[in-house]
């Protein structure tokens, strides 16, 4: 059984920032803001939301197939994929762009500030959904806008049940569309804030929400998740790192967690448990591709 994974392939550029966005942002002067943020730390990684689930499943011995587009620099990450044994034959090369790019930059805090390049990315619609009769189950993250509308579509014309996780590709959606994802999807992953917003352009709740799918998963970063099903909600209690060094990717860690879950036919909230438990993991190791499971 294979799991489609439609998504991101990007380079990131992650930074640490010893200091707390908030003490250099002043609220009252935001119509001239103009800071800088010393960096001491830089690094390079592997990301995107469709490479970092693919490698979060491949750890946990699933057997992913990310569906993306890399740009003309695009080769090294194709070698990264093939050292990791993971499929990139959906993987569609774009010789006129370069490979999306995403800057972050993370306080003492935790907050985060992104900057992100699509570049290859933007082409992700020309991609087309793999013939292959292991594709039992599928994701749909943040990727070209066109791209994900394209994809829900052919998904659920091919009977192939998929999550629907907007993530920061939320904001390009208005409520039409959104609607249209929830009708096809089965499950809606989002995170705390990404569900306030989802669930306010829809004018509906959480709960009723969940009663039009098979499940609504929603992370709340260190305090766990809750799992909605049919209008009721269950608290999955986190799972406390013992270090913490670094939350880029952690989200995706998690939604690779939730596709093996549901790969072994697990309830959503047997599978939000080692999403927990594999964000913890994750969030105590530096990079969204270097961790291991013990």
């Amino acid at each position: 059984m294979s799991s489609l994974i439609c998504g991101s392939l990007a380079f990131d550029t992650i930074m640490n920032f010893e200091g707390r966005f908030a003490e250099q942002i002043l609220p009252d002067q935001l119509h001239i803001l103009n800071v800088s943020f010393l960096v001491p730390t830089l690094r390079r990684d592997f990301g995107g939301c469709a490479g970092n689930i693919a490698y979060a499943l491949k750890l946990l011995g699933g057997n992913p197939i990310p569906m993306a587009t890399v740009g003309q620099d695009g080769a090294s990450y194709l070698e990264r994929l093939k050292s990791l044994g993971i499929n990139s034959d959906s993987i569609k090369t774009v010789t006129n762009n370069y490979t999306a790019q995403a800057m972050i930059m993370t306080d003492l805090d935790n907050n985060q500030i992104t900057a992100f390049h699509p570049g290859a990315m933007n082409e992700a619609h020309h991609n087309d959904i793999p013939n292959s009769p292991d594709i039992k189950l599928a994701i749909i993250a943040p990727d070209g806008r066109q791209a994900m509308l394209d994809h829900a579509q052919r998904l659920s014309k091919k009977g192939i049940p998929f999550i629907f996780d907007p993530g920061q590709g939320l904001p390009m959606f208005g409520k039409e569309d959104l609607e249209h994802f929830v009708s096809l999807a089965s499950w809606v992953t989002v995170n705390d804030y990404e569900a306030k917003m989802l669930v306010d352009r829809l004018g509906i709740s959480v709960a009723e929400l969940s009663k039009r799918l098979k499940g609504v998963i929603v992370t709340l970063g260190a305090q766990g998740c809750e799992v909605w099903v049919e209008g009721v909600c269950t608290t999955v209690a986190p799972v406390v790192a013992k270090e913490v060094l670094d939350p880029t990717g952690c989200g995706d860690a998690f939604r690779g967690a939730l596709l093996f879950g549901l790969e072994q036919g697990w309830s959503v909230v047997q599978c939000a448990e080692l999403g927990n438990k594999l964000g913890a993991i994750k969030i105590a190791h530096k990079g969204p591709q270097n961790y291991t499971l013990s």
